[in-house]
Parts: C-alpha cells; sequence; structure tokens
C-alpha cells in the first residue's frame, strides 16, 4: 500500500510510479476519509485514467475533484482484487462507491461439521466449527467444483440428523438420490462412517487446492469423448478444465480461518525503514497502510518494528489478540501473541504484506529519483558495482560488438556511457583492416587494440569497466588485446553472452547469472543493444554504399570524385537515375552527365 500522508498529491509524480499490477486504489480527500474503492487488473492504467481525460461524468469530476490522497494494495490476480475491494467497501462504505441495497455476499462451500457432513454452497459464515471455502468471485466456478466433487465423490444432500442412534433405528429411507448412485445411503447404514469420512477427506483436499485427480480425470474423459467424436460434450469438459486449472492457484487476499488478526512486514532502506500493516476481520483485509522512519542511529530492526506496531495499532484503535510478523519484536503487549509463520495462510498473507512494503519502498525511490534524476543512476551503477564486484564506481563504461553478414564488409562499434546514460558523441565506428573474412574473435582483438593504443597515445582516461558482446571466444580476444597492451587488470572487462544473457569473467569457466529484474542486468543489456544498434546501422550504411558504388564503377570517365558527389546528393543509383538532367549538371558537369546517362542506360 503507497499513502503519501500529505493532504495534496502531486498527481503526475504519483502516476509515473503507479506499478501496472492488479490491485484496489483507495481515493481520500482532505480529512484522510476513504471517499472512492476501486479494483483494477491494471492499477496505473485505472488511475491514471481519471486523471489523463476528460472526464464527461459529472459525479466522477465531483470524485476527481475531492482526491487529495491515493493508496492502493497490489494483490496476486484480479480475481482477489475483486474480494479485496467487496471487503474493502463494506467496511469502509465510501461515499462514492455504488452500495448494493441486499449487501450481497460472495458464495462459499462449506463442509458441516456433523456426522456424515454435507458440502454445499451459502452466503452466511457461521462459527460453528464447520469448514469454509472461499469465497468464490465466480459463482459459476463455484458450482463447477461443487458439481464435480458431488459426481465424483457422492456425498448427501439431505438435511436428516444421522445420529447413530437415528440410523440404527431406521428412521430414515433412502431417497432419489441413492438411485441415481449421487449418494450411498448413510441414511440407512448402507454405508459406513469410515468409508464416507474418506470421500470428505479426498474432498477437502480438493477445496484446499489439491485439484490434481479432479484434472486428471476430466482431461482423461475429455480426451475419450474427443476419440469418439463427441467433440460438443469434450468442449464443455475443457471448460470445466480450464476453470479448474486456473482455480489451483488459491486466493491468498482472504482466509476464512483468521479473525481479527494485524499483519505487519518489515523492509530496510538506505536511510529509512518501512513497516506495512494489514488488519484482517473476519478472513477479510479491511484495513492498510505503510509508514516510514528516517534511521538516524543504528537502531536495531526489532525496536524499530515494534515501534511501528505500537504506532499503527494505536492509530487504527487495534485490539487484535494475534499479530503475524517476520521476526519477534522488542515490545511486549498484554494478551497478545506473536507469531512468525513458516507456511500456510498466515504465511501467503505476510508475503502479501512485504510485497506491499517493498513497492512503497520502490515507489519512494522512484519519486525521489523524479526529481533528482542523478540519484538513479548513482543507485544503479553502486548495484553494478556490487554485482560484479569492482572496485571503482563503473561512472564510464565502454562496449564493442563486431557486425558482418557472412563475412562481407565486417566493422566495429565501440559505444560510451558516462553516469549510466549514452554518450553519444564519444561512439566509434571501426571498418576491420586486418581480418578477411568473418572471425569475430580476430575482429575483436583489433577493434579493442586500436581504440585503446588509441587512448593510450592521447594519455586519454580509461573506462572503469569494458564490456563484449560474446561469449568466452569474444571475450578472450579483447583480454589478449589489453594484455598485448600491459593493460589487462586496470581495465575490468566482462562478456556477455546472448543465449541465456550469462556475464563471463576473463579466466574464470563459471558465468554469473544476474536476475532477468536486475537493474544492472537492464544496464547491460542497454548497452549491448546499443552496440548492436550502432554497429548494424554502420554495416547497411558500408554495403548500401558499396553497392552503389559498383554501379557507377562500370561507367567510364565517373571518377572517384563525381561518384562521392552522386552518393552524398543521391543515396542510390535508383535515384541518379531518376534525377532530372540539369540538377546532374549542376554536380559533375555536363559532359560527365552526357557519360553518366549513356553508361546507366546501357547498363
Amino acid at each position: 500500500m503507497n499513502p503519501t500522508g500529505r493532504n495534496t498529491i502531486d498527481v503526475p509524480t504519483m502516476l509515473s510510479v503507479i506499478p501496472e499490477s492488479p490491485g484496489c486504489y483507495l481515493y481520500l480527500d482532505e480529512n484522510e476519509t476513504i471517499i472512492y474503492v476501486g479494483k483494477a487488473k491494471n492499477l496505473k492504467k485505472r488511475i491514471s485514467s481519471y486523471f489523463n481525460k476528460t472526464l464527461e461524468d459529472t459525479k466522477t469530476r465531483i470524485l476527481v475533484d475531492k482526491i487529495r490522497n491515493i493508496q492502493y494494495i497490489i494483490v496476486e490476480s484480479e480475481e482477489d482484487a475483486l474480494l479485496l475491494e467487496n471487503s474493502m467497501i463494506k467496511e469502509h462504505q465510501p461515499r462514492y462507491n455504488i452500495m448494493l441495497k441486499d449487501d450481497k455476499t460472495y458464495p462459499w462451500i462449506v463442509v458441516k461439521n456433523e456426522r456424515f457432513p454435507r458440502v454445499f454452497q451459502t452466503r452466511t459464515v457461521v462459527k460453528d466449527k464447520s469448514v469454509y471455502y472461499g469465497p468464490y468471485p465466480s459463482v459459476y466456478m463455484m458450482k463447477t467444483v461443487l458439481k464435480l466433487i458431488t459426481n465424483l465423490y457422492p456425498i448427501r444432500t439431505c438435511s436428516y440428523p444421522l445420529t447413530k442412534e437415528n440410523v440404527k433405528q431406521k428412521k430414515f429411507k433412502v431417497c432419489l438420490q441413492y438411485h441415481i448412485k449421487n449418494c450411498l445411503g448413510p441414511c440407512e447404514g448402507l454405508q459406513s462412517e469410515s468409508e464416507y469420512n474418506k470421500n470428505i477427506q479426498i474432498v477437502r483436499e480438493v477445496l484446499d487446492g489439491d485439484l490434481t485427480k479432479i484434472s486428471r480425470k476430466l482431461y482423461n474423459e475429455m480426451l475419450q469423448l474427443s476419440e469418439e467424436l463427441r467433440f460438443e460434450e469434450a468442449q464443455k469438459l475443457k471448460e470445466k478444465y480450464e476453470l479448474l486449472e486456473h482455480y489451483r492457484s488459491k486466493s491468498i487476499v482472504v482466509s476464512p480461518k483468521l479473525d481479527n488478526v494485524d499483519v505487519f512486514s518489515f523492509e530496510q532502506g538506505e536511510q529509512s525503514v518501512y513497516i506495512n500493516y494489514l488488519h484482517i476481520i473476519s478472513g477479510s483485509i479491511v484495513q492498510g497502510y505503510t509508514i516510514e522512519y528516517k534511521v538516524r542511529m543504528d537502531e536495531p530492526k526489532e525496536e524499530i518494528l515494534g515501534l511501528g506496531i505500537a504506532e499503527l495499532r494505536t492509530r487504527f484503535k487495534s485490539d487484535a489478540k494475534e499479530i503475524i510478523v517476520p521476526f519477534s519484536p522488542e515490545i511486549d503487549l498484554s494478551g497478545v501473541e506473536f507469531v512468525v509463520p513458516q507456511r500456510g495462510e498466515k504465511k501467503k498473507l505476510l508475503e502479501l504484506s512485504l510485497k506491499n512494503v517493498r513497492q512503497y519502498k520502490l515507489d519512494q525511490i522512484k519519486q525521489f529519483e523524479k526529481l533528482n534524476p542523478e540519484q538513479r543512476g548513482s543507485r544503479i551503477l553502486k548495484t553494478l558495482q556490487t554485482d560484479l564486484r569492482l572496485t571503482e564506481l563503473p561512472m564510464h563504461i565502454e562496449c564493442f560488438d563486431n557486425s558482418n553478414i557472412q563475412g562481407t564488409n565486417p566493422v566495429s562499434a565501440c559505444v560510451v556511457f558516462k553516469k549510466g546514460r549514452p554518450s553519444k558523441r564519444e561512439y566509434r565506428h571501426y571498418n576491420i583492416k586486418t581480418v578477411v573474412g568473418p572471425d569475430d574473435f580476430s575482429s575483436m582483438y583489433e577493434t579493442v587494440s586500436r581504440r585503446y593504443r588509441r587512448l593510450l597515445y592521447e594519455g586519454e582516461n580509461f573506462p572503469q569497466l569494458v564490456v563484449i558482446d560474446g561469449g568466452k571466444g569474444q571475450l578472450r580476444a579483447a583480454t589478449d588485446a589489453l594484455t598485448d597492451l600491459e593493460l589487462y587488470g586496470k581495465i575490468p572487462i566482462i562478456g556477455i553472452a546472448k543465449r541465456l544473457e550469462e556475464i563471463y569473467f576473463p579466466n574464470d569457466p563459471v558465468p554469473l547469472y544476474l536476475d532477468k529484474n536486475s537493474e544492472s542486468l537492464k544496464l547491460i543489456q542497454q548497452l549491448r543493444d546499443e552496440a548492436h544498434r550502432f554497429g548494424i546501422a554502420f554495416h547497411r550504411q558500408k554495403r548500401s554504399i558499396q553497392q552503389i558504388a559498383s554501379g557507377l564503377d562500370r561507367i567510364k570517365g565517373i571518377g572517384d570524385v563525381a561518384k562521392e558527389k552522386l552518393l552524398k546528393k543521391y543515396k542510390s543509383v535508383k535515384k541518379i537515375q531518376e534525377a532530372p538532367k540539369e540538377d546532374l549538371v549542376k554536380i559533375i558537369g555536363k559532359y560527365r552527365t552526357e557519360l553518366l546517362i549513356k553508361g546507366l542506360n546501357d547498363s
């Protein structure tokens, strides 16, 4: 969640850092009262739509005029956002939300706490030690699961009190469900309690998310129907199969077993500490907030978390007797139990809180970097320095790439980044002079040698990092070039291979794999891609000029100076042919124009 804590909102800055994740967003007025709750598959797009277009609806314009703060909670899926929106609206009753008059809630599946438990749908959760599963955002999904369960595992649908005495006294008779094999007749003692409970145990596993057995059965039936050319029936089973596969990932927004519980997560920054708070009532998230502490001394994290818990519980008037935390805080609350979960629903809620506190931290960093662009570059370079174990901050980085097609027109490119940004005036192209044919390694050796021999001669500063586009072979060639110039060990050098984006160091056969979302890797990829783009552009230009020049070479009387003038003006033989004669005369004279036109017509 990302509250700004201010009574005004910098809309452009806020919109620029909102994540493109599913979640719920909350609009607050000048009194920090929640006036609207909404859900979104993409928070950034949805929230931006309120501010980036002319609103035709009068009520929406009034709502936007009253917004002074934006908060949001990120979740795993659009369905989770739907459930969270429902619980937040019921809890806060925002002024601008549409409230359903019947206050209809989402459906659940309940396994009743009774002898020969029934399994059925309900919209009312009763605290009678029965087990509730859900809620389900889709009624169709819930009914599909329930119907499949009852078809695969015969469960009674009657409400008879099947006590031992009643069954023994034969008070009940089997009904139609028994005769159509949807029930095995426990009411007459035709099915033992232990046998029935085995089915109930399997049902509970399925409702807990273990849909493997049902999915496999559906899949096999679907294949069987397809082989029998019963495609319409197979399609219906396919829809149910896909729905169940989607249902596998059980929602982590709501857990019916949790009631009046606080959840706190902790994230350490360079100069700040962030603490996120979620409050759970009757299995639903009804509050979420994040605070930031500026760290001035080396306070222990247990003490800071304790301060945050006391602050947030006081602010939101929480009396929860159970608090889920990532580690034990330094605080003693009478009658309160601190839980550090290792697995299960509580662990998932802690992970959700941690996801939100990390998003808040990232948003704060991005907002600060919007106002201080240099800060972002420095942070990324520090991360790169740490990841690559460099002794100096790589303020100056150079990257090399070769380019040739089937061995023709081999060229190389060198791009230069200063402070993490391209310095295009320092880019350099290289025509390969000493290599014949498609030899990437020798081409790389020549380019690196020429580049740093020149810097040595001119007394220029060397980069703090050299990146080679290629694997071990290209890196070894570049390293040999530095060795021959007595620069190896003075300039850090790495290679990046295209296949798996692995990073290679000289004389180290084991590559480094950076996280695909790492800012360090993204910077290295940007260098590599820029060198590739720059080299390809030069290669294409060179091939184009060569092709045009070869077309003019056949014409007697058109020398190098005339060819250069024509190519500079028209770029291609076709354009030269289409050019007016008087324009050609102005460029190369009347005599050569006559020779040119005759030569082009004869070719």
